[in-house]
């Protein structure tokens, strides 16, 4: 049989001749069924609690669905994955193209046996878990580091523990960036906000602590992940553990990084890693605190119609305000140019500008024939829902009246017999007859149900009324502070991309990234469209496979 091989190691503690030696056993097995290996498909310091960042088993399952070998030899099935619903779904999707996995233990392997070795491997993997995180939080009550590198301090080197084992996690201050973290701090309390301090830092060139350049965000952090260098415990001689949990989002291999309640925090005293006086510290939590009054979730409604998703063309990131011009207009620039001086482009924009350009694009892509299209069949969808919903309601209405007469025939039987109390018997025949006149009131100004729709002619021409007062009405809501009027506006754009129009001097040219598509459905757009828009401007659409792309310039 035409066999490949799929070798995988989880982690860095690891090495390659992990997989050299399971590529030697499987090999070994191959030759003693003479089976004849075609290929070795090696995932390296890739886990197996997931499909995902795997790319060997990907390539291995596309080529199986083209029928390129017959068979699949791993040393073991938790090579293949230690999930339980990845395992069956590969060996499902290799057993469709009758392709079998084979182990040199087990042999060709089947679902029942593969079933049991898959709760055990997946409880395995619990229990690292479980070791992985007490591990972890033994070193934080012994003072060490249980993962990753502060700003101002070095990792050492792993040390004996006497017991054949090796201590990790010990740190040491580093001198030259505890400077650095004392001037952060100082700078802070003296009333620098973290904006300033990232730019001071940047323009004398200082290393940042990952990436290019200091960010704002770097040295605020965030309160409820508690990161950040004006949050950093550890400066005051306090290490903080489980801030955080960051389980596996299943859909996408990656990781979600969720708070932990202070309740959950380990914490111990660290005092010769002290970088920065206590008192100093605590004044910067309490000016922190000072600073974040006023500013509730509950209150972090868009205060414009495009806040949040303006971005720079240059560089990637968001836009900001960048203060007032002398006619009371709204300008933005660059934020990372605001922040930190990262990036190169200094433009400032209207924002009331930029504001009509967007309006007016999306008013111009609403007016394609393609969307006018759509319109017109969500209208006589919408239009046969609304029948069906009227006839449903007229015969729910008929039933309950039919109900009605028969449980009067009961009651009137019931009376004339003598059955039960006359009194209750009288009062409950008055409440169903008083339910019966409301009913038949309801069913007669009930609408009629039509069995056939039609689209009025003048309902396009509303449509295209609608279109000319679109801008016109967002921007009044707008100005008035209707924040529900412009969320529907919010709803259509994902991102929209900002820079100067190399065309004309002076001009904006913005490239809309839109939901429009998951509004209406990829349907709804044709692959090109070129058309005018106001005041002359140049209009040009592109299409992307799942979200409405266009670029606009005024």
């Amino acid at each position: 049989m035409r066999a490949v091989i799929y070798a995988r190691f989880s982690t860095d503690l690891q090495d390659e001749r992990s997989i050299a030696d399971q590529v030697a056993l499987c090999k070994e097995y191959a030759q003693r069924q003479g089976h004849d290996v075609i290929a070795v498909y090696e995932d390296a310091s890739a886990s197996g609690a997931s499909l995902h960042g795997r790319p060997a088993i990907m390539r291995l399952l596309a080529e199986a669905a083209r029928g390129c070998f017959d068979l699949v030899l791993a040393e073991s099935m938790s090579r293949v994955g230690r999930d339980q619903e990845d395992r069956a779904a590969i060996r499902k999707r290799l057993g469709f193209h009758s392709i079998a996995i084979a182990t040199p233990t087990d042999g060709v392997v089947t679902p029942l046996v593969d079933g049991i070795r898959a709760v055990i491997d997946s409880q395995q993997l619990e229990d690292l878990k479980h070791h992985t995180r007490r591990g972890m939080r033994s070193r934080v009550h012994e003072g060490r580091s249980a993962g990753g590198r502060a700003y101002g301090y070095d990792v050492l080197p792993p040390e004996p523990d006497g017991h054949g084992n090796f201590k990790r996690g010990a740190r040491r201050i580093n001198h030259a960036e505890a400077a650095i973290v004392r001037r952060i701090f100082q700078d802070y309390v003296a009333g620098s906000t973290p904006r300033d301090i990232a730019k001071a830092l940047n323009a004398e060139r200082v290393p940042p602590p990952r990436g290019r350049s200091w960010n704002a965000s770097t040295i605020n952090g965030n309160r409820k992940r508690g990161n950040g260098l004006l949050l950093n415990h550890l400066y005051a001689g306090k290490l903080v553990w489980n801030k955080v949990t960051m389980p596996k989002d299943p859909a996408t291999g990656k990781r979600v990084i969720r708070p932990n309640p202070k309740s959950a925090w380990v914490t111990q005293s660290v005092p010769d890693l002290a970088i920065v006086p206590e008192d100093l510290f605590e004044a910067a939590q309490q000016r922190k605190a000072a600073r974040a009054v006023g500013h509730p979730v509950a209150q972090r409604r868009p205060r414009h119609l495009l806040s949040g998703l303006l971005r720079c063309a240059t560089c990637g990131s968001g836009m900001s305000a960048f203060g007032m011009a002398r006619d009371g207009r709204r300008r933005v620039r660059c934020s990372a140019h605001n922040e930190s001086g990262s990036c190169p482009d200094n433009h400032t924009f209207y924002a009331d500008v930029i504001e009509k350009t967007v309006l007016a694009a999306l008013r111009a892509e609403l007016r394609a024939p393609a969307v006018l299209t759509e319109y017109v069949k969500a209208y006589h969808a919408e239009r046969t829902r609304l029948a069906a919903d009227a006839g449903k309601r007229q015969s729910r209405i008929t039933r309950r009246i039919a109900e009605i007469d028969r449980e009067v025939i009961r009651l009137t039987d019931g009376i004339a017999k003598g059955h039960g109390d006359p009194a209750i018997l009288g009062s409950r025949m008055k409440e169903v007859l008083g339910e019966k006149q409301g009913l038949t009131v309801e069913l007669a100004e009930a609408p009629a149900a039509k069995q056939e729709v039609a689209l009025h002619p003048g309902i396009l021409a509303r449509y295209e009324a609608q279109l000319e007062r679109f801008a016109e009405a967002i921007a009044a809501g707008v100005r008035a502070g209707d924040h529900d009027g412009f969320a529907a506006v919010r709803e259509l754009i994902e991102s929209v991309i900002v820079q100067r129009d190399p065309a004309r001097q002076g001009g904006v040219q913005v490239t809309i990234t839109g939901r429009l598509n998951a509004v209406l459905g990829e349907k709804a757009y044709p692959n090109g469209v070129c058309g005018k828009g106001v005041a002359g401007a140049r209009y040009i659409r592109r299409k992307r496979a799942i979200e409405g792309e266009f670029v606009f310039a005024a």
